[in-house]
Parts: C-alpha cells; structure tokens; sequence
C-alpha cells in the first residue's frame, strides 16, 4: 500500500491538474500566464482557465486546456460587482469537480485573496496556491494606500510565490516587507514559434506593442519615427490598443506623419508580425521586465528600450540591444538610426538578440522552473 501512496505521489509531481487565473486582457501578466498555461499542457499537464473572459492567446482546442467563465450577478443592492467572490466560489468549485492539485494566480490583486479564499473553502483537502507577481500589481497597484495592507497580505498568505525579475523580486520584498522566499523566474518566449525573418523587410519598419496605457509611452514612438524619417525612408506598426491610442493617432497626424503610422489595433498571432520589422521600440515609463522585447529578440528583432526596471536583466546594452534613459527622444532615435543604417551592426545586434533568446530565455529553459515550483508547493 505504502508503494502504491510513493507511485501516485511522483505522478502527481510529473502530472498535475493546475488552474490558472490572470486578467484575459491585453497585458504582459495575462499572455505570460496564457503561454505559460499552454506550455505546461503541451508538457502533459492537465490546465484549466478560470477567468471572467477567454484569455486573448489561448486556444482552447489545444489538448488539455480548459476554460471556465466566471460570472458576476449585478444585484442593485451592489454597486460594484463582488468579482473576488464570484471568482473565489468558481476557483473552488473547479478545484472540486475536477480535482486541481493546485492554483496559479497572476496578478496579486483581486486574484490572490481569491484563491485563498478558494483554498479555506477546500476544506476536505489541501489546495495549495502560487501567486506570481508581474509588475504594476506591486509598483502601482500595491503602493495604493487602500490597497497596500490586503496586498501584502495576500502575497504572504501563498504558498508560492514568483516575480518575472530580480528588480520586481527586491521591489517586493523590500516595500512590502515580505519575509517569504521569493523566486525569480523570468519570463520565457517558445523560440521554435517566435523565428526570424528572411529576407529582411524591403521598407524600414519600427514596431511597438503594448496596451497603450500612459505608462508605455507610446506618443514617443511618433516622435521617435519623425527623428528616424529625417535619415531613413522608415515606417512605424502600432500593435495593440488602449486609452493612449486616440492622442498617439492625433499626435502622428500633427507632425505629418499619418501616412507613415499604421495602427492595427489588437493582434493575434503576434509572432507572425514581429518578423516583418527591423527594431522594436519599447519607450516605457517602467516595465518590469519587457515580455515585447523578448519576442522581439527571439525574432533577431533588436529591441531599442529605456533603461527601466527589470528590462537591463533582458537586454545587454550595446549587444543585444538596446537601452536608454526614458524620454530621452534623441538618444532612442539615434540608437534606431545606427541599427537600419548600418548593416554590420544590424546583423551582430540581431544575431546576439536571438542567441540572448534561445539561451536563457526558451521554454525549455524557464517551465521547468515553474514545475520544480510546483512540486514544493503540491509536495
């Protein structure tokens, strides 16, 4: 009996029933967990979604994924609707029906609360949960004086807990004071999906990607393109979308530039458009670790970023990239001259992006984390 307890324990390490929560919207928090949810299925995994929408990249037909909607009642009595209780009652109700080892929330906050509640719901038996942090949860979010104290207490409350950066990990542990181990476990980029182009494109072309919030920057992408055009015949793809694209879109036709900025709103099958440019921009206010980048670099896209967060842990400045101070126009504009004007350059920069890629960053390198992070967790 005790030999068969062993054998069902190492399959529940090798196998687990996981459930995944993350905001299904346009943001690095949600694809991250999206890829990272399709990943561990494509590894045997049993993954199931539960969120208020389908998350923007999942493919639902893949082999072991499964999707459960949460659904908010608006009762008049609310004035705005209980999502951390919907959200908690669905956790444990899937964790019951279909025997989840554990869950894997992304984003601290309302997700964490939710899943412990969910876990003090699980009464019959042990459902443990990993909380990863992914940036404005803690840098925004979390320094909210309404929201600091249920905050950190939800992170010290899991029973796993992850940043994508080792800028996101000290920021965490010293503002909040958490005692608990926090692991690094950078965020990671299929780099069989995510391959250059050949040959390169005929034209010029700047790429950004982001959810167009204040925080991206995304008007000195324009202003960007109007220093590069005074050198190069070059173009600009705005991919994505968010409060920031109406003055983006007004801000390119004040500087004549509207012929030469194409906005193609929400995408998918992002790895089929990184291809088509030469350098992607990433001109943010903070990122705490820079997931467009890394797409970008495992395309041999070099990425032309600020010297923000966690971004200088992905990029080497000088050698897979770039990095400069935020809202210095000039310098990111010059730094995108040299790469589309000098093709020696290009070609070490875009050769070592990739390399920086296929080295540290590829799935095959970063799940595996996340599974050992799992078997302390469930063990």
């Amino acid at each position: 009996m005790e030999r068969v307890r062993k054998r069902r324990r190492r399959w529940r390490i090798e196998f687990v029933k996981i459930g995944i929560t993350c905001y299904p919207t346009y943001g690095g928090s949600g694809i991250v967990a999206t890829e990272l949810g399709m990943e561990l299925a494509a590894r045997g995994h049993d993954v199931h979604f539960i969120s208020y929408a389908n998350p923007i990249r999942l493919d639902t037909a893949i082999p072991r994924i499964h999707y459960h909607e949460v659904e908010v009642s608006n009762y008049p009595l609310f004035h705005y609707p209980p999502y951390c209780l919907a959200l908690a009652s669905r956790m444990a109700e899937v964790a019951a029906v279909y025997g989840l080892d554990l869950l894997h929330v992304h984003y601290a906050i309302p997700h964490s609360i939710a899943a412990l509640l969910a876990k003090q719901m699980t009464a019959n038996r042990r459902l443990p949960f990993v909380t990863t942090l992914h940036g404005t949860d803690i840098t925004l979010v979390g320094m909210d004086r309404s929201y600091f104290p249920i905050t950190k207490f939800s992170i010290e409350q899991s029973d796993g807990i992850t940043t994508i950066s080792e800028y996101l990990r000290k920021k965490t542990t010293d503002f909040f004071g958490i005692s608990k181990d926090v692991e690094v476990i950078h965020n990671f980029v299929n780099c069989d999906l995510y391959q250059p182009a050949e040959p390169r494109p005929k034209r010029a072309t700047l790429l950004h990607i982001s959810n167009f919030r204040p925080v991206k920057r995304v008007a000195d992408c324009i202003r960007i393109l109007k220093e590069v055009r005074k050198h190069v015949d070059a173009r600009l793809l705005m991919a994505g979308d968010g409060p920031d694209r109406g003055p983006a879109e007004s801000l390119a036709c004040d500087l004549g530039l509207a012929g030469h900025v194409e906005f193609l709103g929400k995408r998918d099958h992002i790895e089929r458009l990184i291809p088509t440019a030469d350098v992607l921009l990433l001109p943010s206010e903070m990122e705490a670790f820079g997931l467009a980048a890394l797409e970008a670099m495992a395309c041999a896209v070099p990425p032309v970023a600020t010297r923000t967060g966690g971004v200088s842990e992905l990029i080497t400045h000088g050698v897979d990239g770039y990095v400069e101070p935020v809202g210095d126009i000039t310098a990111q504009s010059a730094r995108a001259i040299e790469l589309l004007t000098d093709d020696r350059l290009y070609a070490r920069i875009a050769t070592a992006a990739r390399k920086t890629a296929e080295t540290r960053y590829c799935t095959s390198k970063i799940i595996p984390l996340y599974e050992r992070m799992y078997t302390r967790v469930i063990g």
